[in-house]
């Protein structure tokens, strides 16, 4: 059953429009070491969907044309496992754009990943991590059995390469995502929280903490209709609505492309099939929009929406408020 057939209906969600664009948020493909339960992306070890060196090409080519872009965010799957990864970090790196690495940190424990820790310090890429909760049990259910002890792991190897230390110019912030159909807790008692536990028994630190709505929307949607929770969960995201969160919604300054190099207004609106629309074009391939002004373009907007938009807000940078 299609957990998103619901939110393609019509919505009474406020019009959005585009401001100045400065992220550029692209997905490497659908390819993952873990099947995680939260996974907006419903990625796996069987997918095979991967972003090609031409594509990757474009989005440099992109990133030389528009010097508004300020960050290139990577995520997947596990962006890592594309094969050209590494290429694409170090041109861009070479461009003076910051890159994002959203990394699920076993990624660094893979026998085929060698080496990887040190190439993401010597390009001073941000690692956005994912550990959905600082207690083993609760990530093991969420993630997959062993996934904490090799998660530990993988931020204690990023501490020694100088992430998340005090002082250091190397940049790493954890991911938290709700359990179930429920709200992120405040952003900020939270890391605090999280800083605690993890420095007492595991000695790791690391800069912030990125709470994220979970959407409603392929794997997480899925599981929501078929507990008979869907209906709810929306009603929980809508009455949470606050308008004051519409200005700091991550699409007004995000582009995001596909595995294929087409554009979206996010990421979710990828997983849904809500292709950016420029002018007439229904589906628009980032090769057609270098030197394309996007400011004031309409943003496409659906009942997912109200997952950014409630509570303390939701974005890729966590909580807005």
């Amino acid at each position: 059953m299609r957990a998103t057939l619901p939110l393609l209906e019509q919505t009474d969600f406020p019009p959005l429009k585009r401001g100045r664009l400065d992220t550029l948020q692209v997905n490497l493909g659908y390819l993952c070491n873990q099947q995680c339960l939260h996974c907006h992306v419903n990625a796996s070890p069987k997918r095979k969907e991967i972003m090609s060196k031409d594509n990757i090409d474009a989005v440099l080519n992109y990133l030389r044309a528009t010097p508004s872009i300020q960050r290139l965010d990577l995520t997947g799957g596990a962006p890592e496992m594309n094969p050209h990864f590494r290429y694409l970090v170090q041109a861009a790196s070479a461009l003076n754009v910051q890159v994002m690495d959203r990394c699920n940190l076993t990624i660094l424990s893979e026998d085929d990943q060698d080496g990887l820790g040190p190439f993401l310090a010597q390009h001073k890429v941000e690692v956005i991590a994912s550990l959905p909760c600082y207690l083993e049990d609760n990530v093991n259910k969420q993630r997959g059995k062993g996934v904490f002890s090799s998660s530990i792991e993988g931020l204690q190897q990023l501490n020694d390469l100088g992430y998340g230390k005090a002082g250091s110019s190397l940049t790493l912030n954890l991911v938290y995502n709700p359990q179930g159909p429920n709200l992120p807790p405040p952003q900020q008692a939270l890391e605090l929280a999280y800083k605690k536990h993890l420095k007492e028994e595991y000695n790791i630190e690391f800069n912030q903490l990125f709470t994220i709505t979970n959407m409603p929307i392929q794997r997480f949607g899925s599981t929501l209709i078929s507990k008979g929770q869907f209906e709810q969960y929306m009603s929980l995201l809508k009455g949470a609505y606050l308008a004051e969160n519409l200005q700091g919604v991550m699409c007004r300054n995000l582009l995001n492309i596909d595995w294929q190099g087409y554009a979206y207004d996010c990421d979710f609106n990828q997983m849904l099939n809500l292709p950016l629309q420029y002018g007439n074009q229904v589906k628009v391939h980032l090769n057609d929009l270098i030197d394309k002004d996007l400011n004031s373009n309409p943003i496409i907007i659906k009942d997912h929406c109200y997952g950014c938009t409630a509570g303390q807000g939701s974005s890729c940078g966590g909580a807005l408020a």
